[in-house]
């Protein structure tokens, strides 16, 4: 989280995190395309031999004011493979909430876990957890003939119980609801923070 006192915003980070080829790039191109000219800046992406990072930033008017400021949401994909481990602690840093996505083809669920276990090993050297972070799940490539049954996902990825949406992120089913879930969540964790910074004050 970041002030902005000039502009009266306050920037949000959200991380698209996920395994190798999960659907986090589709993820971020479909919302892109979606949002309003006038209220998003371009997308960029950084790109060093194999490793790449994308991300854009975009007011979110209905969301309302937080605290009396606009909040401004700035999304990031990180490299899902394991050896980018550096690159991906540089972008959680600052993160204010996680969409893990979850590519839903039976014979990737070992990749999700591991990198799930990688995401809340980068959090606690962070000082933070997944166990009361904001976070949501997007299930993506539900289109596939070879995808898991939700149930299974479910009970082998969902072990805190957090919000879990079904996605085609290549054509944009589920991509805005798991992206409003997120932001609710960021927004509402927020608020308590910036309360409780309050009392501490008064």
């Amino acid at each position: 989280m970041f002030i902005h006192w000039a502009l009266k915003e306050i920037h949000l980070k959200i991380v698209y995190y996920g395994a190798g080829m999960s659907g986090k790039t589709e993820n971020l191109r479909y919302i892109h395309s979606r949002i309003d000219p006038a209220l998003k800046g371009d997308m960029v992406m950084l790109k060093t031999n194999e490793d790449r990072t994308i991300f854009f930033d975009f007011l979110q008017l209905e969301v309302g004011n937080i605290d009396g400021k606009k909040p401004k949401f700035n999304l990031y994909t990180v490299p899902g493979q394991i050896q980018y481990a550096q690159t991906r602690r540089v972008v959680l840093n600052g993160v204010d909430g996680i969409v893990f996505v979850a590519d839903s083809r039976k014979d990737l669920m070992d990749a999700n876990l591991e990198t799930l276990l990688d995401l809340e090993k980068h959090l606690i050297a962070g000082g933070k957890t997944l166990e009361n972070f904001p976070w949501v799940l997007q299930y993506n490539k539900r289109d596939l003939p070879d995808a898991e049954a939700i149930t299974e996902m479910e009970t082998k990825l969902n072990f805190f119980g957090v919000p879990s949406y079904e996605a085609v992120a290549t054509t944009g089913e589920g991509v805005f609801p798991t992206l409003k879930a997120v932001i609710k969540k960021v927004v509402g964790h927020v608020q308590s923070q910036l309360e409780g910074t309050q009392r501490m004050r008064a």
